[in-house]
């Protein structure tokens, strides 16, 4: 039995990750934004480990969250599920960054330093990502003419290689990214055609199970199967680099 912190798990993937988790036994830390979100959690609360509430949006919220996460003890796994898609302008957080880089790409970076290390941690990313820039130059949008498509694939190549950099730092812990394919979820949309029960399958997969396949860290993977994600991903200065600049946006240091 694992236990095991899912972010963003009110709707999604992250829900069907949680409902799957808790099903085979597993003790699951669920997450809100709000506490008006976790009223959509009444049907798995009262079998989950605990609940945490924070907006992870804010840097403030986000640390409140790491340690609510850490007064109910150390985690085996984490996911870090949750996300934002198309954000229409670049709409500040409370800390003034592009709410589009601070949910999906600062977010994990802040709860990845702040939470306990777990044995597990896995990375919610997108095929997009390879179309992702590679400048780190204005990466929070403050002088560049906001782009919501080109911010969404940026956010995702830098939490790709946010996974593939604890990799190589932490020995200890497996590291993944998952690619869960366009699936019909709220951020997806009714048409989306890519199989919804995959793509939290692999999630779960990768965060508690002992087959060989899924012991390993540093990969990219989609339906249980690894791919090859962007080149700059897994080059070491590239995320020498990137965990230096979120250092410097959050004022926390990761290594």
């Amino acid at each position: 039995m694992a236990r095991v912190f899912i972010t963003g798990s009110t709707d999604g993937l992250g829900h069907a990750a949680a409902k799957t988790l808790i099903s085979e036994g597993h003790e699951i830390v669920l997450h809100a934004r709000s506490r008006e979100r976790a009223n959509s959690l009444n049907d798995l609360a009262e079998r989950a480990a605990g609940l945490v509430i924070g907006d992870l949006s804010s840097s403030a919220e986000t640390q409140e969250v790491a340690q609510q996460v850490n007064a109910i003890g150390r985690m085996d796994a984490v996911i870090h599920n949750a996300g934002v898609y198309r954000v229409a302008d670049r709409r500040p957080t409370p800390e003034g960054h592009a709410q589009t880089l601070a949910v999906n790409t600062l977010a994990p970076y802040i709860l990845s330093t702040l939470i306990e290390r777990p044995q597990r941690l896995i990375y919610l990313s997108s095929g997009m990502h390879r179309q992702g820039s590679p400048s780190l130059a204005d990466i929070d949008w403050v002088e560049r003419r906001w782009d919501q498509t080109q911010a969404y694939c940026d956010s995702k190549l830098f939490v790709t290689t946010l996974a593939f950099a604890i990799a190589r730092r932490w020995p200890d812990v497996l590291s993944n990214a998952v690619d869960p394919g366009w699936v019909p979820t709220k951020m997806g949309g009714a048409g989306a055609s890519d199989n919804l029960e995959m793509g939290h399958l692999t999630q779960t997969w990768l965060a508690v199970s002992k087959d060989a396949p899924a012991m390993v860290s540093g990969k990219y993977w989609y339906h249980r199967k690894q791919q090859a994600p962007a080149r700059e991903a897994t080059d070491p200065e590239f995320q020498d680099h990137l965990i230096a600049a979120l250092g410097e946006l959050t004022g926390i240091s990761l290594f």
